[in-house]
């Protein structure tokens, strides 16, 4: 009973709120927009997978904006929901290979480190950091060039069935856009393995990128997702600021108790 009530008390009213209210459009925009069966699986399969992804993906929003490790654990359900996903729809290539190749070994190692760099004042949480000037420029450049030459080879392939293989021009629209949401999505997982508040900006891009290939798509239920990201990024990020300020303080007071030992000493 004592360990229910800890994980009961471990989230604030807030989030239990922006959990639930995420679920309740999830349901809402199922019921308004069923999904057509799609290469011969039926619609509400895909449906399945679609609502699997949000819940999965709002908890480990949550998780991350807590600073908490576990968000990894959440983090491989939503993996392999993902490329489920992109088999099925037979699109988004780049970030299904994204997602094997990359996402999926970092989410390991990414646990790992987190669980390496606890919080000294509260070891349920991670000790995060930003980037530099210098690393942000870049980080944007390798994004535009990877968006140009991935974008280039994904246009090439040509899919006989699939969600948008009837419509050529808004195949190669989603191609170039996907490209920059793996781009995107690289450098967000860098900044999580590294603990850096930058993640939260890369949610950002990535969660409008998305928005848009969900649009063209046809994928209405998922924008309830990109609406979830849109308003978790804003706590998150401010969360993680305010804890960075926090450990700045805790630092400059500890370099200033060691001057001050080393000038009485003197």
């Amino acid at each position: 009973m004592k360990k229910l009530k800890k994980i009961l008390s471990y989230f604030t009213v807030y989030e239990y709120c922006w959990f639930l209210s995420i679920t309740v459009l999830a349901f809402l925009f199922a019921f308004l927009f069923p999904e057509e069966d799609i290469g011969g699986v039926n619609g509400s399969v895909i449906l399945t997978l679609y609502l699997v992804d949000i819940f999965s993906n709002i908890l480990c929003e949550l998780l991350i904006s807590k600073q908490s490790k576990w968000n990894f654990m959440v983090s491989l359900v939503v993996e392999f929901t993902e490329i489920a996903i992109c088999i099925v729809c037979a699109y988004r290539f780049a970030t299904m290979a994204t997602t094997i190749f990359f996402w999926i070994p970092v989410d390991i190692i990414s646990f790992v480190m987190w669980n390496r760099h606890k919080q000294h004042d509260d070891e349920t949480k991670t000790e995060v950091r930003r980037l530099k000037g210098w690393q942000e420029v870049a980080i944007i450049s390798a994004i535009v060039v990877w968006t140009i030459g991935i974008g280039f080879l994904l246009s090439l392939i040509d899919v006989e069935e699939g969600i948008l293989s009837d419509n050529p021009i808004l195949w190669k629209v989603v191609c170039y856009l996907d490209a920059c949401c793996s781009a995107v999505g690289v450098a967000n997982g860098l900044f999580i393995l590294f603990r850096l508040r930058e993640q939260w900006i890369a949610w950002y891009i990535s969660s409008i990128l998305e928005s848009v290939i969900n649009i063209i798509s046809g994928q209405w239920i998922l924008l309830v997702l990109k609406f979830g990201y849109l308003t978790n990024t804003t706590y998150g990020y401010i969360m993680w600021t305010r804890s960075i300020h926090k450990l700045e303080r805790q630092q400059e007071a500890i370099d200033k108790k060691i001057m001050s030992i080393i000038r009485s000493e003197l």
